[in-house]
């Protein structure tokens, strides 16, 4: 009876490896502060080049209604990682990033707590996964890092090691490069993906690339950025716009912010190559995105997110809509386009499924697997996208929450309460208030939004009785 019970042991096992070892790798890249219209493939009068972003585009399916669950990084970070929505495990605003003004902001936790079953985790524990990663994690440092949520705990942020980002990189007998003129570490991130690529073509991975550019401060190596004053020469002279007390950037010129999307894109070519290397294209789904829009009403301002409106920081569509391609080899057909909105908190379900795994409802509560939309069919989501943003951001913005339903998103200002609302089909550049126009249609989306604050136990910034008014606020 051992023996025969030592057989059938086996005999699960073996069946078991087989199954992982036919489960599709996935490479989640995921972009810093990328606006959409920095890429190609989604606006072909881009100033920037990003050919091997546009290749990736062009064999998988390009989402233009794809959304970040937050407008500043760390809660779209905790977003992807979990499929909640940021208030449930706290995170709600970048990581170090609260300060008070008119209100006082609500408290914003400093870690992703580590009850949260990551996606990482799920795919390693459920589906005989090696996980990696390299890059910023942002989501809690000390017994906090990735590490401890999925992915290799042998990992260290020596190098490239800032603030509160919290940078991780494996630790191998890589050397280190210069990172002179590559401030955002995206060639070390690289070459530690390629090796790791290579090292586990043979079973099934989740490669996890969270990278630093094109975040500030912006930097890029010398001959692209002579490249691009070239190219700038060309283009049409700065021009801008106003949001609130912040200058906005209409134009797309920089060449420094040109050259380093540039050394962005020739990291992700590389990495695509060491799939292609070693055999992987058609056995790997490969996810690219950024955490939030692009960078346009501070710190340099240095891209344009027109004709969306505004950018990070934000909850107009330049501070959320966000470059999402997915390349699910026999899933997605090449070349094609989706326009049904998702959002951040859908990959886990999304990616679980495609993995061939069981679904995490209590986990992933607030995310909606996708995978319906990837092969071309319609899908109805069944329920709104919602935002909640209770701080006020480096780039201006204040606190705020938002709903889309439909065609309609419906934005709170919580500082007075003041109601915008758009149809965003007819009004992607979100110019035109239709608040008072439609009293009904506000009424039922605002029950709707305060409805979903209860349910996810969203806090409220409080008023500041601090605050004086005569004081600039920071630029």
């Amino acid at each position: 009876m051992k023996q025969l019970a030592l057989f059938l042991a086996l005999c699960v096992c073996a069946a078991a490896s087989a199954i992982a070892t036919d489960r599709p790798n996935i490479v989640f890249i995921l972009a810093d502060d990328l606006g959409c219209m920095d890429v190609g493939a989604f606006n072909p009068k881009t100033f920037y080049e990003t050919p091997n972003i546009d290749a990736l585009a062009r064999r998988g399916m390009k989402f233009t209604q794809a959304y970040a669950a937050c407008c500043v990084c760390s809660p779209t970070r905790g977003s992807i990682m979990t499929g909640k929505y940021p208030p449930r495990f706290g995170v709600t605003d970048f990581i170090g990033g609260a300060r008070p003004e008119k209100m006082k902001p609500a408290p914003n936790a400093n870690h992703l707590p580590l009850e949260e079953t990551t996606i990482a985790e799920a795919l390693r524990d459920d589906g005989g996964y090696a996980t990696f990663f390299a890059g910023k994690w942002h989501l809690g440092g000390g017994e906090f890092y990735p590490g401890a949520q999925g992915f290799p705990k042998d990992l260290t942020n020596g190098e490239g090691a800032k603030g509160n980002m919290q940078f991780w990189y494996p630790k191998s007998d890589l050397p280190v490069p210069d990172h002179k003129d590559d401030l955002k570490t995206t060639e070390r991130i690289v070459n530690e993906a390629v090796k790791f690529i290579g090292e586990h073509k043979d079973k099934p991975f989740f490669a996890y690339l969270p990278f630093l550019a094109v975040h500030t401060p912006i930097g890029a190596r010398a001959e692209l950025v002579e490249k691009y004053k070239k190219k700038a020469e060309r283009s049409p002279p700065d021009a801008w716009g106003q949001e609130r007390e912040r200058q906005v950037r209409l134009v797309q010129n920089n060449p420094i912010y040109a050259a380093m999307l540039e050394q962005l894109d020739t990291g992700i070519g590389r990495v695509l190559a060491a799939l292609e290397k070693n055999g992987l294209t058609e056995k790997t789904i490969v996810v690219f995105m950024s955490d939030n829009g692009g960078l346009s009403t501070s710190e340099g301002h240095p891209t344009s997110n027109l004709p969306f409106r505004a950018g990070k920081g934000w909850p107009y569509e330049g501070g959320v809509r966000e470059p999402l391609i997915v390349c699910a080899p026999g899933v997605t057909k090449p070349g094609s386009t989706c326009d049904s909105p998702v959002i951040s908190t859908d990959f886990y379900p999304t990616l679980l499924q495609l993995a061939g795994l069981v679904a995490k409802p209590q986990q992933h509560r607030d995310g909606v697997s996708f995978v319906p939309l990837l092969r071309g069919e319609t899908m109805q989501r069944g329920k709104p996208l919602f935002w909640h943003y209770p701080h006020y951001g480096n780039q201006g913005g204040a606190p705020h929450g938002a709903i889309r339903d439909g065609d309609w998103k419906l934005i709170e200002w919580y500082e007075d309460g003041a109601l915008e609302l758009y149809n965003i089909p007819q009004d992607i550049s979100e110019q035109h208030n239709l608040a008072a126009k439609n009293p009904g249609q506000v009424k039922e989306l605002h029950a709707k939004l305060v409805a979903w604050r209860k349910e996810v136990g969203a806090v409220m910034p409080t008023p500041n009785p601090d605050f004086d008014p005569t004081k600039k606020k920071r630029k």
